[in-house]
């Protein structure tokens, strides 16, 4: 994420980012989507405890909030401060980004092979550029087009559909897909109109907050009960919580706020699903192939052109 537009609002009190600020953020978002990327390590191994894709967004959600809850109750307690009139901005973020976005995802995992789950979620950069265009008033440049290009085509080839595996969609599917790229990308702009009121610990707490009051509709009592009674399958949700979900929110909304330029952070987030290919290979053995080696460089390629 580089030095805003000057027409774009920046947060009370800010100035653009220097060029080293400028690093920094985009090293927090990178930082964030790597964690992301390593979500599956705890996700397939709390699945093996027969637990549903509906609680693992509950548990998710819910230990990110009280996480987050106790940490500012003890380190800084201004954090919970808001206007209410504000509050739509926080349903928006909590609800459309984070809720929805992970039903969404989860769903087309289940009605579509996980490659065109995939591809279908890093629709997201593309929506978020077009987004941050139309109410940032960012700037369409041929380098943000290029790198947008560069890693969605990087994200295809991770995900092997070059390769030739007869995959197809049904509409559910593609609805579903592209529903998670859509909510995906709205973490980018609803988040960048709370950054300009608030902290970048403000907005991540409030939106875990309603996410998380939302995820209690997906309650299962027998599914909470497997989890409780096992303390590997409590230390592995705990890890969800902490290293796929607080950490990298955090680390991503501030790289948003100290960056501000919605598209780029979107962007430089693809290193996600290399690092998440990586964490296949290294830990469930799943097969390194050229495609992995392609992506990889598509997007090393594309963060390089934003530097």
């Amino acid at each position: 994420m580089e030095n805003p537009n000057p027409a774009v609002s920046i947060a009370p009190g800010m100035t653009a980012p220097s060029r080293k600020g400028a690093h920094q953020a985009m090293a927090c978002i990178m930082a964030a989507a790597t964690m992301w990327g390593c979500i599956g390590l705890f996700n397939r191994n709390i699945a093996a405890f027969d637990i549903s894709a509906s609680s693992i967004v509950l548990v998710r959600n819910l230990g990110a909030c009280i996480l987050l809850a106790l940490f500012f109750l003890i380190t800084d307690r201004s954090v919970f401060r808001i206007r209410l009139w504000h509050l739509p901005i926080f349903l928006a973020t909590g609800l459309v980004s984070i809720l929805l976005f992970t039903l969404c995802y989860f769903k087309s995992q289940q009605v579509s092979s996980l490659a065109i789950a995939a591809i279908l979620l890093y629709t997201a950069p593309t929506f978020v550029v077009i987004m941050s265009t139309i109410f940032f008033k960012d700037k369409f440049t041929r380098k943000k087009l290029a790198a947008l290009v560069i890693a969605f085509l990087g994200c295809t080839f991770v995900t092997g559909i070059w390769s030739g595996g007869g995959l197809s969609v049904s509409t559910q599917g593609l609805l579903l897909g592209l529903g998670s790229g859509f909510f995906y990308a709205t973490y980018s702009i609803f988040g960048r109109f709370a950054l300009q009121h608030y902290k970048p610990f403000t907005v991540t707490f409030y939106t875990f907050l309603i996410a998380s009051i939302g995820s209690l509709f997906l309650l299962d009592t027998e599914d909470m009960a497997t989890i409780c009674t096992s303390p590997k399958a409590l230390l592995l949700c705990l890890g969800l919580m902490i290293f796929a979900t607080v950490l990298p929110y955090l680390l991503y909304t501030k790289g948003l706020n100290d960056l501000g330029d919605s598209g780029k952070a979107s962007i430089l987030a693809s290193v996600e699903p290399v690092v998440a290919s990586i964490v296949g290979i290294l830990a469930f053995g799943e097969p390194m192939n050229l495609g992995v080696v392609l992506g990889l460089a598509c997007i090393l390629i594309s963060v390089y052109i934003l530097r």
